[in-house]
């Protein structure tokens, strides 16, 4: 294939399925120029693998798995990085605007979910992204049979977290309008 229809053909792709980039960034990257750096870290990562891209095989797959490496390796330097800040260098610190959720309930999934693992970070991605478990199991590297008993167990740890949090908030409720 000649290099200019490679690159027609790369971007007619990446097009149809850019949301994925986003999303891996999302999960993997704190801030907003934390994830559009790592956004383009992971354009920059499918551009320079897709000579191994299969077209027998979804596109979308290949690409999951590419970004979530991405941002598994990510993830990694960030934990390598991260020190531990006094509260009150943290006070000094200037942040950006917060993100508004529709629904608390997101908000309270989205942070149970940013805690996990970077791998289980993954698996939840695809989860609720509707991927089948065959998928999921391609992008990831594990069995379907794995995928099935991970996500049952995340599943359940999450409901006993997002349980916690909610009686741990009535909790505070009615103590302070007591």
């Amino acid at each position: 294939m000649r290099n200019e229809d490679r690159q027609r053909t790369f971007e007619t792709l990446l097009a149809a399925h850019s949301r994925i980039v986003l999303k891996v960034a999302a999960v993997y990257a704190r801030g907003v120029e934390d994830r559009k750096d790592l956004g383009q870290e992971i354009f920059l990562q499918l551009w320079r693998s897709f000579g191994s891209y299969d077209p027998a095989r979804p596109f979308s797959t290949w690409m999951y798995r590419v970004a979530l490496n991405v941002g598994l390796s990510h993830a990694r330097r960030q934990r390598e990085r991260t020190q531990s800040l006094d509260a009150s260098l943290i006070d000094t610190l200037g942040g950006g605007a917060a993100i508004e959720e529709p629904d608390e309930r997101l908000h309270a999934l989205s942070d149970a979910i940013e805690v996990l693992e970077p791998l289980d970070r993954a698996l939840m991605l695809l989860y609720l992204e509707e991927l089948p478990y065959a998928d999921i199991a391609a992008v990831l590297g594990i069995s379907d049979t794995n995928v099935g008993t991970r996500i049952a167990r995340l599943k359940q740890r999450l409901r006993r977290n997002l349980t916690g949090e909610a009686s741990q908030r009535r909790r505070k409720v009615w103590n302070s309008t007591n």
